[in-house]
Parts: structure tokens; C-alpha cells; sequence
């Protein structure tokens, strides 16, 4: 309603509109697809955990966060690998921490050692005072120095500017992330030697394990712009791709009208990959979290995701109901690719009346 009403006729078609009460979408139109909602049933609300759950993973206990900073024992092992004590380790959003740090850290070479809501140690650095390599390198460290800690990632923050015309985060963001503590669908798709590629910080998120390869994005035009390109390099494997802009640039932001262009944007881009879509092929459309742009704060949101499901030959609208994880999703793709169970998660392959690609 902030926006005056969303045009999204393909998510619409896909039964977006049947899951919430959405101003612009029409609720009766008829559907192709499964759609339904999905609840996250692991403690937490930050895109590690949520696409751990959706590949299958369910975390018994949260990531630890750190409101207050980082204990002084943890700051001080880390000022022993930067070889200098950090600026920060305070909770706070990345633009206000270059405003109050940037200077100094200008002035002294410190890095800036700052968390936020979610389980993360970022270490922001202007990419003329600690180049890239030797950042990613502190970073690598870091990684290995808080994970007694149980800390989700280590996020390098590379920025550029000066005084005089202000600070910006750079494109080169990098995260180290804890691996995942069990098994995967991407652990049982690499045991059966069917490739998976990743699009976005996909790699970052599962530190890597069980991607064949992956491509950075700077934003979701790249990130679109990239799904197509390997969708037609790939002859048979999963896809798996984050994008960004929803989160990082619209949601934390509370940019309403950025979040509505964005999901619009994405909504027109659909028919090109519809188009590249063979029968057999499987495309389902969800989230690793809330990031309300709409809610006060900065915060994710902790909410249902949605699932659209769509093969080229379905033809009838499939209600998949209010999930109870989102691993439901990687159970369903776990039975689809013929592998064998996941821990978490029952498989909603015989509602949408799919045959495996196998």
C-alpha cells in the first residue's frame, strides 16, 4: 500500500497472490504451479541459517549474537593477528560505522571491527589503507579465531572514498562462513556427482561445500543476467541463486519504493527464463528470511517465505499449504534428483505430480 499497489502478473500467475493479500494482485485469477508458504523452524532469522534450512539443515540452537560488542578476550586475539588493536566493536548498520570510524581509521590503519543483529564479525577496511588480499587474509584468520564463539561469518568490508565527498562500501564484500554442521542437499548432490552452481553469496554461505562452482554478483540485474547465462550452459544439475538487492539494498533499508521496483524488475525478467525452461525442468522461487522494508527497524523479519513451484507442462494450480520448514524445499528437491532422504523435511514432489529427471 506505501507504493500504491504492485504489477507482478507472473508471480501472480505462479499464485503469489493467493498467499497474502497483496495491493495490485488479483487473488482469483487462475494459477499454473504450486504455491503455498513455509515457516522457518530453526532458532534465527539471518540467511546462513535460512539456507541451511531450505538445503535440508535444521539448527537446533542459534548462532550467537553479540548486541554489545565482542568480548575483550575475542577483540584482543583479534588485534594480535591484525598486528594493531581495532577501531569499534560496536553493533551497528555499515554506513553509520564509516562515518564514525572512517577517519581514523584513515589516519591510523586500524581496522573497524563491528557486528550487527545478526551472527557476524565484519571488519571494514578503505581498500587503499589494507588492499584486498591482505583484508581477505585477516579475514581467513579471523574465521578460524571465532569459531569456538560460534559466530556465523566473518564478513571482509571493503570501502572507498575520502573526506571530502564521504564513504562507500565497495562491491568486493567477501564472507567466510562457518561450514555447515551436517548434511546438506549439496553434500548428497556432489555424492552423486550432479553439479550444483551457485549465483550470489551462495558460496559464502555454505563455505563453499558442495558447489561445483560459483558466480559473484554485484547486484540482481548481474545476478539475473548471470542465472541466464549458466542456465544455458548447463545441461543437467541444480542452480542455486541469492539475489541480493531485496536484503542489502532495499529491506535494511526501509526503501519501500526500491523494494517494489526491485520485485518488479525481477517479475518482468521471469519470462526470459521461462523461455529457456525445457519440460522436466523444476523452478522454485523463495526466501531465506523476511527483510520487511515496511517493518521499523533494520532488522530481518522473521516470517512465512513463499513457494512457487513450476515445470513448463504443469497446467493446474497446486495449494502446497502452509509448510512447517523450509526444508520441505530441500526435501522435495532431494526426492527430484533421486537422492536419498535429508533429515529434515517431507517432500512435496507428489503434489506437483512431477517425474524425477532421472
Amino acid at each position: 500500500k506505501q507504493h500504491g499497489g504492485l504489477s507482478l502478473p507472473n508471480l501472480e500467475r505462479l499464485g503469489l497472490g493467493r498467499l497474502a493479500a497483496i495491493d495490485g494482485l488479483d487473488s482469483q485469477i487462475p494459477v499454473i504451479g504450486g504455491y503455498g508458504r513455509m515457516a522457518e523452524r530453526s532458532p534465527g532469522k539471518d540467511s546462513i541459517t535460512g539456507h541451511w534450512e531450505l538445503a535440508g539443515l535444521v539448527l537446533a540452537d542459534p548462532f550467537q549474537t553479540f548486541a554489545e560488542g565482542f568480548p575483550p578476550e575475542l577483540v584482543a586475539g583479534f588485534g594480535e593477528i591484525a598486528g594493531m588493536q581495532p577501531l569499534g566493536n560496536v553493533s551497528a548498520n555499515g554506513l553509520s560505522i564509516l562515518k564514525t570510524f572512517g577517519p581514523e581509521h584513515l589516519r591510523t590503519g586500524r581496522p573497524i571491527l563491528y557486528t550487527s543483529v545478526d551472527s557476524v564479525f565484519q571488519i571494514a577496511a578503505h581498500e587503499e589503507v589494507i588492499p584486498l588480499p591482505q583484508l581477505y587474509e585477516l579475514c581467513s584468520k579471523a574465521r578460524r579465531l571465532v569459531d569456538p564463539y560460534r559466530i556465523g561469518r566473518v564478513i571482509a568490508r571493503p570501502f572507498t572514498g575520502n573526506l571530502q565527498e564521504g564513504f562507500r562500501r565497495s562491491v568486493h564484500r567477501k564472507d567466510f562462513a562457518m561450514p555447515p554442521t551436517a548434511t546438506t542437499l549439496l553434500d548428497l548432490l556432489a555424492d552423486a556427482v550432479i553439479p550444483v552452481v551457485g549465483v550470489g553469496k551462495v558460496e559464502d554461505l555454505f563455505a563453499g561445500r558442495g558447489l561445483n562452482c560459483s558466480q559473484r554478483t554485484h547486484d540482481n540485474e548481474d545476478g539475473m543476467a548471470s542465472i541466464l547465462k549458466l542456465w544455458d550452459e548447463m545441461e543437467n544439475g541444480l542452480l542455486l541463486a541469492n539475489l541480493i538487492d531485496f536484503d542489502m539494498v532495499y529491506g535494511h533499508r526501509n526503501d519501500v519504493p526500491g523494494f517494489a521496483r526491485a520485485i518488479e524488475d525481477f517479475d518482468g525478467w521471469l519470462p526470459e527464463l521461462f523461455a529457456r525452461m525445457r519440460p522436466g525442468d523444476l523452478l522454485m522461487i523463495s526466501a531465506d528470511h523476511g527483510c520487511d522494508p515496511t517493518t521499523a527497524g533494520s532488522d530481518h523479519t522473521r516470517e512465512y517465505v513463499p513457494i512457487l513451484a513450476f515445470e513448463p507442462q504443469m497446467c493446474e494450480a497446486v495449494d502446497l499449504g502452509t509448510r512447517t520448514t523450509f526444508a520441505d524445499a530441500g526435501a522435495t528437491l532431494a526426492e527430484f534428483f533421486g537422492l536419498g532422504r535429508l533429515k529434515a523435511g517431507r517432500s512435496f514432489l507428489s503434489s506437483l505430480d512431477l517425474q524425477s529427471p532421472e
